[in-house]
C-alpha cells in the first residue's frame, strides 16, 4: 500500500490513500440516494455534495470496519448514511443560524430560502433512514434513531441558550456531546459492527471516536476566533455573532471584570461587531488565556482517544485512526 510509518503518525495524504477508492463508492451511493422526485431537493443535495467537506465521519466508518475485517457493502452504506444525516443537520443549522455561506459557498437557505431548505433537510433525514432500513438490522436502527434524537435535542438546547452569557463549561460540554461527539461515536460503532467486531471492541472504538468528536468541536470553536474567513469558509467570530458562547469565551468570562463581561453581552444583544469590535473580543480571550485553555482541554480528549486506539492491534487502519487524532488537533479549518 506504500504507507510509511514514522512512529504512529500517518499524514493526511496517507490516510486519504487508504480510503479514497472506497470513498468514491460512498460518494456514488450518496449521489444516487440524493435523487428525488422534486427537482429542488435533488438540486440542493447536489449543491451540498459538490461543496466538498472533510468527509471525516464516513472516513471513520470505513477505517473502523477495516480495523476488524475487509470492507463490505454494509460499511459503504453506513458511511453514506452518516454523511447524509450529517448533511441534513448542516442544512437545518444554516436555516436556524441564518447562515449565508457554508464551506466558502452560498448556503442552501441563501439560494433556495428557508422553507425549501428545511424540507430538503427533512427529506435527506428520511432518505438516510430508508437506506438504513434496507440493512434489516435493528441494532443499526437503534443506534441511528437514538443518535438523531440526541442531536435534535442538542439543537433545541442550543436554541434555548442563544444570547445567554451565563453558560458554564458543563453546559457547553453537554451541547457538544449531543451535537458532535455522539455522531462521531456512532460512526465508529457502525463501522465496527460492519467489520464483525465484538460488542466490547465496538463500545471501546465508539468511546475513542466520542473523545475525538469532543476534541474536533473544541478545535472548531477555537478556530472560529483564530482562523481566517478564506481558510474557514465562513466568517470568523460567527459563533458569538449568532449568540453562542463557546468554551474559549466561557473560560475568559470566568475571570473577566463586569465591564469586560458587558463587552460580550453587547455583542450577544446586537448580534454584530458594531459597538464592540471583534478585536476587543480577541483581546479579552488573549488576556485570560481562553484559547490556550481551550487547546489544553482539547488535548486531554485527544490523548484519551490515542490511549484507546493504541489498545487495538497494529495495522495500517489502526495507525490511520491514531493519526486522525493528530490531524484533528492540528488543523486550521
Amino acid at each position: 500500500m506504500g504507507i510509511s510509518r514514522i512512529g504512529q503518525v500517518l499524514t493526511a495524504r496517507e490516510i486519504l490513500q487508504l480510503v479514497e477508492k472506497d470513498m468514491r463508492r460512498v460518494e456514488e451511493v450518496m449521489r444516487l440516494e440524493s435523487i428525488a422526485s422534486v427537482d429542488a431537493i435533488t438540486a440542493i443535495n447536489r449543491h451540498i455534495q459538490d461543496s466538498g467537506g472533510k468527509r471525516l465521519r464516513p472516513t471513520l466508518v470505513l477505517l473502523s470496519t477495516q480495523l476488524f475485517g475487509p470492507l463490505n457493502e454494509q460499511s459503504v452504506q453506513m458511511a453514506a448514511i452518516v454523511e447524509m444525516i450529517h448533511t441534513a443537520t448542516l442544512v437545518h443549522d444554516d436555516v436556524i443560524d441564518a447562515a449565508e455561506t457554508r464551506r466558502g459557498k452560498p448556503s442552501t437557505n441563501a439560494l433556495w430560502g428557508n422553507q425549501t431548505s428545511v424540507l430538503a433537510g427533512d427529506w435527506l433525514y428520511m432518505q438516510a433512514f430508508q437506506c438504513a432500513v434496507r440493512a434489516r438490522n435493528f441494532r443499526v436502527l437503534d443506534l441511528l434513531i437514538g443518535l438523531t434524537q440526541i442531536m435534535v435535542e442538542g439543537e433545541l438546547i442550543q436554541l434555548e441558550r442563544i444570547g445567554r452569557i451565563e453558560i458554564t463549561e458543563a453546559d457547553y460540554m453537554e451541547l457538544i456531546d449531543r451535537k458532535t461527539a455522539s455522531l462521531f461515536g456512532t460512526c465508529a460503532r457502525l463501522g465496527a459492527m460492519a467489520g464483525g467486531a465484538s460488542e466490547s471492541d465496538e463500545a471501546k472504538l465508539g468511546e475513542f471516536a466520542w473523545n475525538l468528536g469532543i476534541a474536533f468541536q473544541l478545535v472548531d470553536d477555537m478556530l472560529d476566533f483564530t482562523s481566517r474567513e478564506t481558510v474557514l469558509g465562513k466568517p470568523v467570530g460567527n459563533d458569538l455573532r449568532e449568540g453562542k458562547v463557546t468554551l474559549p469565551l466561557v473560560y475568559a468570562l470566568q475571570r473577566a471584570t463586569p465591564a469586560e463581561r458587558e463587552l460580550v453581552a453587547t455583542v450577544l444583544r446586537e448580534r454584530e461587531y458594531k459597538t464592540v469590535s471583534f478585536d476587543q473580543i480577541i483581546g479579552l480571550l488573549k488576556r485570560y488565556q481562553g484559547i490556550e485553555r481551550g487547546k489544553e482541554r482539547a488535548e486531554s480528549f485527544t490523548e484519551r482517544a490515542r490511549t484507546l486506539i493504541s489498545t487495538f492491534p497494529d495495522s495500517a487502519y489502526q495507525r490511520a485512526l491514531h493519526s486522525v487524532t493528530e490531524l484533528v488537533t492540528g488543523r486550521d479549518h
